[in-house]
């Protein structure tokens, strides 16, 4: 498999929020390397799980773990990648505010890669971190439309 283009930031980020998941969860590609991405995702009120606590779902932090993983893996693909295997460890509770997302793949293979990524606070402070496993094939080609 042949290394992609180094792409930009403002490519990346155009690409990743197609997904409608992806804009509700506000993501911004803040920068892009040789096997590394850093994604901030603007808070939201809808993350809260407990009213008198107000820490975010962990749901929303494993979903911020495996597309940060898995966007980790775009330097080498130049796309996003199917999930086949994620572990998430939550480390505190993520109270209100905006979040940061640094991942780096650990190995890239032909067709399955490993990636991990760790979430911040708006301070630094570690709130989870995990690693996925994901299919790193090649793109199927799409079929050509005939004519009839």
């Amino acid at each position: 498999m042949t290394e992609a283009k180094q792409l930009e930031a403002a490519d990346v980020e155009a690409m990743l929020t197609r997904g409608p998941y992806h804009q509700w969860l506000g993501l911004r590609v803040l920068s892009v390397g040789d096997g590394e991405i850093e994604i901030a995702a603007k808070w939201r009120e809808e993350w809260v799980v407990n009213p008198e606590r107000r820490y975010t779902h962990g749901g929303i932090l494993a979903a911020l773990v495996d597309l940060t993983a898995d966007w980790a893996l775009v330097s080498k693909t130049g796309r996003g990648v199917p999930t086949i295997d994620l572990r998430v460890d939550y480390h505190r509770a993520a109270m209100p505010g905006d979040l940061v997302a640094r991942g780096k793949v650990v190995k890239f293979g032909s067709s399955v890669s490993v990636a991990e990524a760790a979430i911040y606070d708006q301070s630094g402070v570690l709130l989870a971190s995990g690693r996925g496993v994901y299919s790193t094939a090649p793109a199927p080609v799409a079929a050509p439309v005939s004519k009839a």
